[in-house]
């Protein structure tokens, strides 16, 4: 870009409104981007601070589903610079009494009801976002792919490997998208979406008030949105390289924790490129004489008397005396009564395992790795849930809140 010439606007749209049905009961009552990651981060930290260290200060959050959590920890935006008098964040529910109202089908029709709103705004650009993926980038340089293409939509994509039969797999050439699959049975290739989108505003708008009265109805971006500009527009790649996982799924999540614990992973204190978040005000971490502490993370607040392996302790969680925890995730307040045993597990905020407990595998401390299908016969409790003393909990249990 010429040293004279201004650089576009850029208002970014984190599509954070999804109900999250394939995280089980971790997502029941809560958006999945307040998930908690790493103990005392979420995932919508990664966006969040990802666009501040790119400069973009104009931020708007859809919500929908479950939203109450998610407020509560993006507040005004301040951990990130985005509490400002003119832009920073904003936050945008369902409304109803003008057009756009109601309850979203989708991504796409989610950016469609704040139509009317963007154009008021007037950016150059609209950069739209999910909020559960771990990677780093400078979304300037995505910019700057999509000026030097001249394009209506510049879309990121990596190469992973496993199925990606879950992703938008697409093809490529000489720096253009050339084929997009959404979620293929049979995908072709490695080469996927990272459902970071960069979009020329009036493309964006106008295709999507043109579908609109073609289909009648909008969903996803990849049933009509995507595909039409890739067959009729210019759509051009910006490839990231180096560490992206999408951690929608159970599996997923509990895997990219074990990643963080065992090095590779997606490391949330990279002076580099640190990861914002709103930090929980308690005291340090206490470890009691004759506990043991073995490749965790253990965050403020936390309490550990017994055995902690291979695991992620959230804020204000209570290991006792004799109890042990291994290859799991542990939210924040969650109490482990004495001589309980968790195994391979996902542990919502505030549950209690009572005294003599088994959750899940209790086998020698093994971390258990997942096959091909994914299975890694991970137990889930959802939050507040209560196992009462010496209950046996099998592995790969989905126990939910209590009513």
């Amino acid at each position: 870009m010429s040293a004279g010439r201004a650089r576009p606007t850029v208002l970014a749209v984190l599509l954070a409104g999804g109900a999250g049905g394939r995280m089980g009961p971790l997502t029941a009552g809560k958006a999945k981007p307040a998930l908690p990651f790493a103990g005392s981060h979420h995932l919508i930290d990664v966006p969040l601070s990802n666009l501040v260290h790119s400069d973009v200060s104009d931020v708007w959050v859809v919500e929908q589903f479950q939203p109450h959590f998610l407020n509560e920890h993006v507040a005004n935006g301040r951990p990130w610079d985005l509490d400002r008098t003119h832009g920073g964040l904003r936050l945008l529910p369902p409304y109803e009494g003008a057009e756009g109202e109601g309850f979203a089908e989708g991504n796409a029709d989610s950016l469609h009801r704040q139509a009317e709103l963007i154009r008021e705004f007037g950016p150059d650009l609209v950069l739209t976002l999910s909020a559960d993926h771990l990677y780093r980038l400078d979304y300037r340089d995505v910019v700057d792919t999509h000026l030097a293409a001249g394009a209506d939509l510049t879309m990121v994509t990596t190469e992973i490997e496993g199925d990606v039969s879950r992703f938008s797999v697409v093809q490529a050439e000489s720096g253009r998208i050339t084929d997009f699959a959404y979620k293929p049975d049979e995908p072709t290739g490695s080469l996927v979406g990272t459902e970071v989108f960069l979009y020329d505003t009036d493309v964006l708008l106008d295709t999507l008030a043109m579908l609109l009265d073609r289909d009648g109805r909008l969903e996803d971006y990849g049933d009509a949105l995507v595909p039409h500009l890739v067959e009729h527009g210019t759509v051009a790649e910006h490839r990231l390289e180096g560490y992206w996982r999408d951690v929608g799924t159970l599996e997923s999540y509990w895997e990219a924790h074990q990643e963080l614990l065992h090095g590779g992973g997606f490391d949330v204190s990279d002076p580099t490129w640190p990861m914002y978040t709103a930090q929980p005000q308690q005291r340090p971490a206490f470890v009691a004489a004759g506990a043991t502490v073995a490749n965790s993370l253990l965050s403020a607040g936390a309490v550990v008397r017994g055995t902690v392996v291979d695991s992620v302790i959230g804020p204000g969680v209570v290991v006792e005396e004799g109890a042990t925890v291994r290859s799991s995730v542990l939210m924040d307040d969650v109490v482990v009564a004495a001589d309980a045993t968790v195994e391979t597990a996902l542990i919502d905020l505030q549950v209690r395992i009572g005294a003599g407990a088994v959750v899940g595998e209790a086998d020698s401390g093994r971390s258990i790795a997942t096959d091909g299908d994914g299975d890694a016969g991970i137990t889930v409790l959802g939050a507040r849930h209560r196992v009462g003393d010496g209950e046996h909990v099998p592995a790969g249990a989905q126990l939910p809140e209590p009513a």
